[in-house]
């Protein structure tokens, strides 16, 4: 056995064992990567190799924007601008079948395409529709549902974190054109999430009593279009080329911060917890990529995704089967393993193997994207499940049953999306972002 093989199995066996015993999945993938590299190269040597993999990937001006964008959620979510976006999410629900449900999944896509965050999407509006919609007289167990199976649209509409994260793995791909590729997929599956959500709020009886005169109307779009116009100004810069998205991010902390003090619902003694909150955020995720760099150059030199790409294509040479099974594996794996690191591993080995048959950078990000959003709903380690649930004040078991209609109508856009490359590529190709 060779030393490229041996190093090969040693990280694979590594990292399926360490995940058995508990370790962090960084952990878990830095000291098998630490040990393949030894085996490859002298002790010296392989600790060289591995702090500059780790610095090189972390390295990367894309990156910056996480952190930022994680702050301005969180200061979004502790400065009464979810509240606001409620009032405009009630405006287009209120007349629909289980109208404060509606507004939950509306209200999710709205957080979510300011803060880029399916947990904090579904931690915010869960904490407020949901005694709501108790009051109101729907169950706990279907508020929690519908609050869970919607917030990750908050990952697919921008700006999305794991875009970002996706864009510095894959290469040469513009972040803008990730973003607005994002646009129908996610709202796609929040409108598969409402009509469900209606057909089940008719079977149940859940009916609103709230109706809006003129004057409501009014009052709650001028509270509400303040936080509504940081979507503009961020999109909306990074499309003109007035600054990057790593800027643009920045201007959302700055702008949601002076929105919050207008609205005095944030405090100057809140910052230091919310930068706490932000910092934890943003070291995971940090880490993740830079022990997934060494990864990758372990990855590189024993060929695994060369391997990969040969057992893929012996089983099949028509890109529908394989397309197939990557959208299977893909789902699997986000059921145990959270977005970032299951992207940093993944796109370097699926992704040379669907170019080999042209397919867009693009298209197959919102795939993979798209794929590993369901895993955050899903058992045993879905963090928008397990946040949903606990906000909501119900045990996952309860959940799990009204989920399931969610899971088929999820699935069923995630093949749309994979197969029908217009709903991607269409927006970005529009606005001139790709060829």
């Amino acid at each position: 056995m060779n030393s490229a093989t041996l190093a090969a199995l040693i990280m694979v066996v590594g990292i399926v064992i360490t995940l058995c015993l508990g370790f962090p999945i960084g952990l878990s993938i830095g000291i098998s990567s630490a040990a393949a590299i030894m085996v490859i190269l002298p002790f010296d040597k392989a600790m060289i190799t591995a702090s500059q993999r780790m610095f090189t990937g972390a390295n990367s001006f894309s990156l910056l924007a996480i952190p930022f964008f994680v702050l301005a959620g969180n200061i979004m979510n502790n400065g009464g601008i979810a509240k606001r976006l409620i009032g405009c999410a009630k405006l287009i629900a209120h007349r629909l079948p289980g109208s404060l449900a509606q507004t939950n999944i509306v209200a999710n896509m709205l957080f979510g395409a300011i803060s880029g965050s399916g947990v904090a999407a579904a931690s915010a509006m869960g904490s407020i529709l949901g005694p709501m919609e108790e009051k109101e007289g729907y169950s706990k167990e279907f508020s929690a549902a519908v609050n869970i199976a919607s917030g990750p649209t908050g990952m697919m509409i921008p700006p999305s974190n794991i875009m970002i994260v996706y864009s510095t793995v894959a290469g040469s791909v513009s972040i803008a054109a990730l973003f607005m590729a994002g646009y129908i997929p996610g709202i796609l599956w929040g409108v598969a999430c409402m009509i469900l959500t209606g057909f089940m709020a008719k079977k149940r009886g859940y009916i609103d009593t709230e109706r809006y005169h003129a004057k409501e109307v009014l009052k709650t779009l001028w509270e509400g279009i303040p936080s509504l116009l940081l979507i503009v100004i961020v999109i909306g810069g990074i499309l003109g080329g007035v600054f990057t998205a790593t800027e643009g991010s920045a201007i959302a902390v700055v702008y949601s911060l002076l929105l919050s003090f207008i609205y005095r619902n944030l405090k100057i003694r809140d910052l230091p917890k919310i930068l706490l909150d932000s910092v934890k955020t943003t070291a995971i995720v940090e880490f993740l990529v830079c022990v997934s760099s060494i990864m990758s150059w372990v990855m590189s030199f024993t060929k695994i995704p060369q391997m990969i790409a040969h057992g893929l294509l012996g089983v099949s040479n028509n890109p529908v089967v394989i397309l197939l099974i990557m959208n299977f594996i893909l789902l699997i794996v986000g059921t145990f393993m959270d977005p970032t690191p299951a992207v940093l591993i993944f796109t370097p080995i699926f992704l040379p193997i669907v170019q080999s048959w042209g397919m867009s950078v693009v298209h197959f990000g919102l795939m993979m994207v798209m794929n590993l959003c369901v895993g955050t709903i899903t058992p045993p380690v879905g963090a928008i499940l397990f946040a949903g649930c606990k906000i909501g004040n119900v045990k996952i078991e309860q959940v799990i049953r009204l989920l399931l209609p969610f899971f088929a109508v999820v699935v069923i856009t995630l093949l749309m999306v994979t197969f029908i490359p217009g709903l991607s590529l269409t927006i970005p190709s529009a606005l001139g972002l790709i060829a």
